[in-house]
C-alpha cells in the first residue's frame, strides 16, 4: 500500500463486514438484551412482592429505585475501568456481577436484602450497556456504524418484550423468585461465551505493548495476515463525529474535561440527563394516568407498550438519517417531535386514536433520539476516553431517570390536570434538542466528514 501505515479504522472501514465483527455485534446485542430483560421483569414482580411483604407504594419505590442508583454508580465506575483494562474484560465483569446479583436476589428474605441486591445488580448493569455500545461502535465500519450500533441496541427493547412474556410464564409456577433465577442464570451462562468469543477492542489495543500479540490475532482474523505483517499498524480516529484534537492527559475522565472537550461533554450530559428524565417520567406514570382516566389496566398496558415499540422504529429511522445528514440536527428534530407528542398526550386522554398516535410519536422521537445519542457519543471522544465518555453520559442520564420517576407523581398532584402535566413533562425534551444543536454548532468545524 505504498508504504502507508494501516490504521485500525482504515482496516475496518475498507473491508466488508467480517464474521468477527458480526460476532461482536451479536454478543453485545445479548448483553443489552439481558439489561432489557431485567428492567421489564422487575416491574412484573412488584404485585407479588407487595402481597408477600405487605409493602406500600413508597417501600416499593425504594426497592426498585435501588436498581437505578446502582445503574448510576456502575456507569461512573466501569467507564474508566474499560478505558484502563479493556472493553472485553469490563463487559465480562459486568455481566458476571449483574448475573450474580439477580440470582442472589431470588434468595432475598427481607425488603432490606432485596434493596441491597438490586443495587448490586444495578451496578453490574451500569457497566455492561455502555461498554457494549463502545465496543460495537469500535468494530463497526464508519459507513454503517449508526445502523449497526442501533441494531445492536435493539437488543434492549427485545429484552424488554421478552422479559415481560417470560415473567408471565414463570410467575404462576415459581413466583417472583423464579424470575430472578432466570435473570441470573442467563448472564452467568453468557459470561464464558463472551470471554471465549468476544475480541478486545482493536483501537484499545493498538499502541500498547502488552496487547501486541492479542492485537495481531485480531488483525489476522479481520484481514490477510501476510498483508498485515508487512506493514505497521497505527491508530488514528476517523469517525464522522470524532473530534481529532489529542488529549493532553492520559486519564480518561480528565480528557472529558480538557479545554477541547469540556463544553461538548457538559452539553451532551445535559441532553442525556433530560432525555432519561422525561422518558422515565412518561414510562413510569403513563399507565397510572391512563387507568385513572377510566381505561382498563390491560388497555393502559397496551397503550403504554407503544413507547418501546415505536422507540425501536425511531432508532432505526434516526440511524438511517444520521448516515446521510448531520447527526446533531437529526437528533434535535427527533427531540422536538417527542416534545410536541408528549404535550399532546395530556390533551388526547378522551380520544383513543389520537392518544395512541401521540404515545407512538413520543416513543418514536424520544427513544429514537436516545439510541441515536448513544451512537453519537461513542464516536465523539477519542479512543482513550471513549468508554468513560459513553458510561458517564449514561450515568448522568440515570440521575435524570431517578429524578423523573420521582417527580412525575408530584407534578401530577400539583398541576391537577394531565393536559398541563404532560405539557410540563415535554419541556426537558426541548432542552435536550437545544443542547444537541449547541454541541453540533460548537464542533461543526472540527468533525471529520
Amino acid at each position: 500500500m505504498n508504504g502507508s501505515a494501516i490504521t485500525a479504522e482504515g482496516l475496518i472501514n475498507a473491508r466488508k463486514t467480517s464474521g468477527l465483527q458480526i460476532v461482536v455485534l451479536v454478543m453485545c446485542f445479548l448483553v443489552v438484551a439481558m439489561d432489557g430483560f431485567d428492567v421489564a421483569s422487575v416491574g412484573y414482580v412488584a404485585p407479588l412482592l407487595k402481597r408477600e411483604w405487605l409493602l406500600g407504594p413508597q417501600q416499593l419505590g425504594t426497592m426498585f429505585g435501588a436498581g437505578l442508583v446502582g445503574l448510576t454508580v456502575g456507569s461512573f465506575v466501569f467507564g474508566p475501568l474499560a478505558d484502563r483494562i479493556g472493553r472485553k474484560r469490563t463487559i465480562v465483569m459486568s455481566v458476571v456481577l449483574f448475573g450474580l446479583g439477580s440470582l442472589l436476589t431470588s434468595f432475598a428474605t427481607t425488603p432490606g436484602w432485596f434493596i441491597a441486591l438490586r443495587f448490586l445488580t444495578g451496578v453490574g448493569l451500569g457497566g455492561g450497556m455502555p461498554t457494549a455500545i463502545t465496543l460495537s461502535s469500535e468494530y463497526s465500519p464508519e459507513r454503517h456504524r449508526p445502523m449497526l450500533v442501533t441494531l445492536m441496541f435493539c437488543g434492549f427493547t427485545i429484552g424488554l418484550a421478552f422479559g415481560g412474556q417470560l415473567a408471565a410464564l414463570i410467575m404462576p409456577v415459581w413466583g417472583w423468585r423464579g424470575v430472578f433465577v432466570a435473570g441470573g442464570v442467563a448472564p452467568l451462562v453468557l459470561a464464558p461465551l463472551l470471554w471465549w468469543m468476544l475480541p478486545e477492542s482493536l483501537r484499545f489495543m493498538l499502541g500498547k505493548r502488552k496487547y501486541e500479540a492479542e492485537a495481531q490475532r485480531v488483525l489476522d482474523r479481520l484481514s490477510d495476515a501476510a498483508a498485515i505483517a508487512a506493514e505497521p499498524v497505527t491508530h488514528a480516529p476517523t469517525t464522522s463525529t470524532t473530534v481529532t484534537t489529542p488529549s493532553v492527559s492520559t486519564r480518561p475522565y480528565a480528557t472529558l474535561f480538557n479545554a477541547h472537550y469540556r463544553k461538548g461533554t457538559l452539553l451532551l450530559w445535559l441532553a442525556f440527563f433530560c432525555t432519561l428524565w422525561v422518558y422515565y417520567q412518561i414510562s413510569s406514570w403513563l399507565p397510572s394516568v391512563l387507568a385513572d382516566s377510566g381505561m382498563s389496566a390491560a388497555r393502559a398496558a397496551q397503550v403504554s407498550a407503544l413507547l418501546p415499540v415505536s422507540g425501536t422504529v425511531g432508532a432505526l429511522v434516526n440511524a438511517a438519517l444520521m448516515r446521510r445528514m448531520n447527526p446533531f440536527i437529526v437528533l434535535s428534530v427527533s427531540y422536538v417531535v417527542a416534545a410536541i407528542s408528549i404535550a399532546c398526550i395530556g390533551h388526547a386522554m378522551n380520544t383513543p386514536v389520537l392518544l395512541a398516535v401521540a404515545v407512538w410519536f413520543s416513543g418514536l422521537g424520544l427513544s429514537g433520539a436516545q439510541t441515536g445519542a448513544n451512537v453519537l457519543v461513542a464516536g465523539f471522544y477519542e479512543t482513550r476516553a471513549r468508554a468513560t465518555g459513553v458510561s458517564w453520559a449514561l450515568g448522568v442520564g440515570r440521575v435524570g431517570s431517578i429524578i423523573g420517576s420521582m417527580t412525575g407523581g408530584l407534578l401530577l398532584v400539583l398541576l391537577h390536570s394531565p393536559a398541563v402535566a404532560f405539557t410540563v413533562f415535554a419541556a426537558p425534551a426541548l432542552v435536550a434538542a437545544i443542547a444537541m444543536l449547541g454541541t453540533g454548532w460548537l464542533y461543526r468545524a472540527k468533525a471529520v466528514h
